[in-house]
């Protein structure tokens, strides 16, 4: 069954909803700041019960906050921006429940499986979530590092999908290209990664009312749950209300 998985994006300090593909070195095209901090977020998930949401460190400046927000909820969230084998059980022992690694599994655009045997050493493949993170290209999608400006080799496959996931516990996918845009999802990804799924995988991207849970459920057969960020009332959207999020997880048993 698809539920519908809240976040919490840090960009310089602040919680934001940028649009995905401009975050660079300089900014992003940003469409909210919020005015509540990272650990107002948490605790109202918290409330909730939303599970296996997300807390995401785009770029420097955000560690505050993201401790903060873990330390809220302790064990209530997952973790992800600048991950690696060194940082990795401190996240854990901070109060994350899994971590969220993609950068650092690719060394000059090529995936690392040294790096990944690395991390798996430090959290465990119980509690370590790959960032498949992708973009779109002519041959279909490939993951995106570095902020999803550097277009890595690595293609959206059965077969890579089939690999990682002996390797870890869930996969989370932004659709960089969609990202930010509330201008709908990328429905072809979404009905891959429902054929291909092995594991739980969070879809992020183009959500922008209640009817894209219903759609993600319907294109997944159930495998796929959703972030989604700028429509969210509590990120000024005008799309979808939270209320409705949690009706809809409550509705699927959650």
């Amino acid at each position: 069954m698809t539920l519908f998985r809240p976040c919490i994006d840090l960009h310089q300090g602040q919680v934001k909803q940028i649009v995905g593909g401009s975050l660079n070195d300089q900014g992003a095209a940003t469409n909210f700041v919020s005015n509540y901090d990272a650990p107002y977020y948490a605790d109202l998930y918290q409330q909730y019960n939303l599970q296996g949401g997300h807390v995401i460190a785009l770029g420097p400046g955000n560690q505050e906050q993201a401790l903060a927000a873990l330390k809220t909820w302790h064990g209530g969230m997952q973790y992800g921006g600048g991950v690696n084998n060194e940082n990795a059980a401190s996240y854990l022992e901070a109060g994350a429940s899994h971590v969220i690694v993609t950068s650092y599994l690719f060394e000059g655009g090529q995936f690392s499986w040294q790096r990944l045997e690395a991390i798996k050493a430090e959290t465990g493949a119980g509690r370590l979530v790959l960032d498949l993170s992708c973009r779109r290209t002519d041959s279909g999608w490939h993951i995106a590092t570095d902020r999803w400006q550097t277009i890595t080799e690595t293609a959206i496959t059965r077969e890579t999908l089939a690999e990682l996931s002996k390797h870890c516990a869930e996969f989370l996918i932004h659709a960089a290209d969609v990202e930010g845009l509330q201008a709908g999802i990328d429905t072809r990804l979404v009905s891959l990664l429902g054929e291909c799924a092995e594991i739980p995988v969070t879809y992020a991207g183009g959500a922008r009312t209640i009817a894209d849970l219903k759609q993600v459920h319907e294109l997944s057969n159930g495998k796929v749950d959703l972030t989604i960020g700028s429509a969210l009332d509590i990120f000024g959207g005008k799309g979808v209300t939270l209320a409705e999020c949690v009706e809809w997880n409550q509705q699927q048993g959650r």
